[in-house]
């Protein structure tokens, strides 16, 4: 009986020291060689030209030894030799060398080729490669001439950190929830570092076939602009990646003599057209490029992608003056949807059709532009507390520490939108009906989904720092507040936090070992 008891108590003993156990985050490494092109097709990305029912493109990656790239292109069928009938294309090739650029530390041939003159709402198969070595063949499906026909797409934020480690399971996760999606939007920081081999690796990687298979439609974000001190010195202005303009063949309908190629553009999906604005550079300068697109507009949907938020979702990064520059255009045109990033939370809001003001019948029934702000990635930031009323928007939704994908959904007079964590819970949705006038009743749907997602409820985002320790900084450090923790092990195996504290505004970085020594 004594035994018995004896190896009960070792047993609650073991576990409750294993419960106890603080858990230090193992990030993944990888060697320098894992992000470097070789002989076979790598990076496989597919874009849909300006005309999606007639146009794609697909661009591709290998070293420098292979001089000249193809690809083939058939409509598919049943049999396994559809190919028969198919076309081989001879790509163009672009050398992309970042040799001397410290992050990227590569030198790359990009092989492109323009797919023309296609069948509309047809399905396709292509493959890509050397004329010896070939990709599998990957199959998409072009937009149909019937605009009323119906079709969903796609749209996330941020991925930008732990792409490989945590993006990959968002994306597959949307992949998997709308698999029939037409087109995915990326709304801007992509990744971390502009030029850097290594995110772009992890970018393409965690997307896996589903960049290959779903055109990606991409708008750059901040930080997708970096400088390069190596090669044009240290006060060199930010430069958009190296590797934008040879991965991706987007459609160049965009202005002209401003450097935005490529950034600003525009394709018509059916009977919705579809704007990239570039909301890094050049803001004002876009806008007579913009009304046009706009004036011109002949589709019942009207659709703006960029980086930065007219309408924030996160504290202390309101944007005014790119408010005060592009609402008054999508307001004059009636934009029906605006799909941003950068905030790092969700937050999701509309304007009145006819004023600044929501209020009353109006706000209940009909909307002019409704704004989104989402993020897909793992890198987290609070919401605002304060909402939007003051800039003369009413903000319906939000949602802090948590990923999600968005699956939007035209049908003739209606878009269905909807919000899903990476798990694939609904976690906001609404329906846009346009009237005859123009003007969408707003249908509201985010009862149909959970609770308000908030760090308070939420599994915990920053590491926690024990009470033993968080008395011994504040004793030393009076007055300040504890706002970001990083546990990690040192090279002994030792467990320390870097602390960030906070008072009046200032910050001071402080960092503490597991027995309490303030370490210099």
């Amino acid at each position: 009986m004594k035994q018995v008891f004896f190896s009960f108590f070792l047993f609650l003993l073991i576990n409750v020291s294993i419960a106890q156990e603080y858990k230090v985050y193992k990030a993944p490494t990888f060697r320098e060689e894992w992000s470097k092109p070789g002989y076979y097709p790598d990076r496989v990305v597919l874009n849909f030209g300006a005309d999606p029912a007639t146009e794609a493109n697909v661009t591709w990656r290998t070293d420098t030894t292979i001089p000249t790239g193809y690809a083939e292109i058939a409509i598919a069928d049943g049999a396994p030799k559809f190919w028969r009938n198919g076309l081989t294309i001879e790509a163009e090739t672009e050398v992309m060398d970042g040799l001397k650029v410290e992050d990227a530390k590569v030198n790359a041939h990009y092989h492109s080729v323009q797919f023309k003159n296609l069948k509309p709402d047809t399905m396709y198969g292509y493959r890509v490669g050397d004329g010896e070595s070939w990709t599998e063949w990957i199959q998409f499906t072009t937009a149909s001439r019937e605009d009323d026909k119906p079709f969903s797409f796609l749209y996330v934020g941020d991925a930008q950190n732990y792409v490989l480690e945590l993006w990959s399971r968002l994306i597959r996760e949307g992949y998997r929830k709308a698999p029939d999606a037409k087109f995915i939007i990326h709304a801007g920081d992509l990744i971390n570092r502009a030029h850097r081999e290594q995110d772009w690796h992890e970018w393409f990687t965690a997307g896996g076939f589903i960049h290959s298979m779903v055109p990606s439609m991409v708008t750059p974000g901040n930080h997708e602009y970096r400088n390069i001190p190596e090669l044009d010195g240290e006060d060199a202005e930010r430069r958009l990646s190296l590797q934008w303009r040879p991965q991706f063949t987007l459609p160049e309908n965009g202005p002209k003599g401003l450097g935005l190629e490529e950034t600003v553009y525009y394709m018509d999906y059916q009977d919705a057209r579809i704007i990239s604005l570039n909301s890094n550079v050049a803001q004002k300068e876009q806008i007579p490029w913009l009304e046009k697109v706009l004036s011109e507009n002949t589709k019942k949907w009207t659709i703006v992608t960029y980086h930065h938020p007219l309408f924030s979702a996160s504290a202390g990064r309101d944007n005014d003056e790119l408010r005060k520059a592009w609402k008054p255009i999508f307001d004059k045109y009636k934009v029906d949807l605006a799909l941003q990033g950068h905030d790092h939370s969700y937050a999701r809001g509309r304007v009145s059709p006819e004023d600044n003001v929501m209020d009353g019948l109006n706000a209940r029934d009909k909307t002019g532009t409704v704004y989104v702000v989402s993020v897909s990635g793992g890198k987290m930031y609070g919401v605002s507390e304060e909402g939007w009323d003051a800039l003369g928007a009413k903000r319906d939704r939000k949602a802090e520490n948590t990923q999600l994908f968005q699956v939007i959904k035209v049908d003739g007079n209606k878009l269905s939108f909807e919000s899903y964590t990476a798990t694939g819970e609904l976690y906001d949705a609404f329906d846009l009906v346009k009237q005859e006038n123009g003007i969408n009743a707003f249908i509201e749907r985010k009862a149909e989904a959970g609770d308000e997602k908030r760090f308070s409820n939420t599994t915990p985002y920053e590491d926690p720092l024990p009470e033993n320790l968080q008395t011994i900084l504040l004793s030393k450090y009076p007055g300040n507040e504890v706002t970001r923790v990083n546990a990690s092990k040192n090279e002994k195996g030792a467990l320390v936090f870097s602390v960030r504290l906070e008072k009046d505004g200032e910050r001071t970085m402080v960092t503490i070992d597991e027995k309490g020594t303030i370490l210099e």
